[in-house]
């Protein structure tokens, strides 16, 4: 009875302060709310309200609430996490951000974006284009990805290679902490040494020390023209030969992508699109710049993966062709989904000289535990992504799932890898974080986690193993 009271207390003070039409609070709805892209449901996690706030000023009224009471808030965008990262936490508060969707302004002259955490990727990147500037960071879900889960993720996308990710553009962030108070970690400038960097601390913390409300991002000007190619190759060691001879003849495409023979063939049966499927891996390839540089960049690129025994290679000739290509490889998750009920998709990454015993050491794990997996991945970068089908509601696949990640994590580790590149830790990746970070490491972060947030309210139980 009294917890019943308490919740209709909180649901109440959430409609005073962002309007009754701005909260959801039966079960039906705070179960839609109860998972991301994880595959993780937890019924008896649910929270008490999902609220919609609209202005960095109710953000501030509610962390103010909820941190008198105690109360766990999570900071919600599209929902599209892999790693569990705004999974809710039980009678805590959802802060979901799509509401706060502006672009509030774009600087040519500074080469500055002002927006709302709940911006689409795919919008805001648009909505650049048309001053003739770029945003690059786009991750593969970039159509519903939002700004504020991109920002707290640090999510890369295939132009990271050239271009760097979400961290590279971000000079700025408005930002709510825990105990309401309203500040901003950097400026309008894209140089500021004055005093500590506190703008990147909040990237990629995953909404564990403070609110994203607003960003400044840092645009450059849209590439004149580009190109883009597909070379085959009938074994991964010429693939990765390929990769390291372009960076080392001084050719820095702007995308750089592994689609191994599982993720081709599995694409093409469900979306097809012209690829061979008779190959061991294929590079997608993408030059951008100046017009009158692409022919010398595309020529030595040729010339290059010929050498390395690619016998062909498809070179789109038009938009709609570039197009067809950028779709099959943002559809290989969709494609792998249709393999079996569930799909999971990991993230690792290792120095580029070890993709090779990667791809094959994920191969072996997989075979072993006869799980299905396509892999595909930026290999300019050293992030590969395998994507798992199965069924989790079999009890066998499910617990060979989680012994098969087990020795995926590890492996990338002994790779002088790590546990993600751009999909986070969230709480699928936590029990490992200790034996990605020294020991040392991870008390410094706690500490500082602790200083900015003592009552441990904001996206609690990740990125660190909860103690048992």
């Amino acid at each position: 009875m009294l917890l019943t009271i308490f919740k209709s207390q909180l649901v109440k003070k959430m409609e005073n302060i962002v309007g009754a039409e701005n909260v959801l609070s039966s079960r039906e709805e705070l179960c839609i709310y109860s998972s991301d892209s994880t595959n993780i449901i937890n019924a008896d996690e649910l929270a008490q309200a999902v609220v919609f706030p609209q202005t960095a000023m109710q953000v501030s009224e509610i962390m103010k609430y909820a941190y008198k009471k105690s109360i766990p808030v999570v900071a919600r965008s599209a929902g599209t996490s892999v790693c569990g990262a705004c999974l809710p936490k039980k009678n805590g508060i959802i802060l979901d951000f799509s509401k706060m969707n502006r672009i509030i302004e774009i600087n040519k002259d500074n080469l500055i974006c002002k927006a709302e955490p709940g911006v689409v990727i795919e919008d805001l990147k648009k909505e650049a284009e048309k001053y003739d500037l770029f945003y690059p960071p786009d991750p593969s879900n970039l159509k519903v990805s939002m700004l504020g889960g991109s920002i707290a993720l640090s999510s890369g996308g295939p132009h990271t290679f050239k271009y760097g990710s979400t961290k590279d553009y971000i000079i700025d962030l408005e930002i709510v902490t825990a105990d309401g108070k309203i500040m901003h970690t950097g400026c309008d400038c894209s140089k500021n040494v004055t005093g500590y960097n506190l703008t990147q601390l909040f990237v990629g913390s995953e909404g564990t020390l403070g609110i994203i409300t607003q960003a400044a991002i840092r645009l450059i000007p849209k590439p004149e023209a580009k190109r883009v190619m597909l070379a085959y190759f009938n074994t991964l060691e010429d693939t990765s030969r390929t990769v390291n001879d372009i960076i080392s003849n001084l050719i820095t495409p702007s995308v750089i992508d592994l689609i191994d023979k599982n993720t081709i063939q599995t694409t093409e049966s469900f979306y097809p699109s012209g690829m061979l499927t008779d190959k061991e891996a294929a590079l997608l390839i993408e030059i951008d710049g100046f017009k009158s540089s692409l022919d010398e960049q595309y020529e030595k690129i040729i010339e290059i993966c010929k050498n390395n025994n690619s016998d062909y290679i498809q070179t789109a000739q038009t938009p709609e062709e570039e197009e067809r290509i950028w779709i099959s490889r943002r559809s290989s998750f969709g494609a792998t989904a249709k393999l079996a009920p569930n799909v999971v998709t990991e993230d690792v990454v290792v120095p580029r000289e070890n993709i090779v015993p990667l791809v094959k050491g994920i191969r072996e794990i997989c075979s072993r535990y006869n799980l299905k997996t396509c892999i595909m991945g930026h290999i300019g970068d050293g992030n590969i992504h395998p994507n798992i089908a199965l069924d989790l509601r079999n009890e066998a696949e499910r617990i060979n799932f989680e012994k098969a990640k087990e020795e995926l994590f590890r492996l990338a580790i002994s790779l002088k890898g790590t546990l993600s590149g751009e999909h986070g830790i969230g709480c699928e990746k936590s029990d490992f974080i200790n034996e990605a970070i020294n020991a040392d490491c991870i008390s410094l972060m706690k500490q500082i986690k602790k200083l900015l947030d003592p009552k441990n309210i904001l996206n609690p139980k990740k990125i660190f193993p909860e103690v048992k």
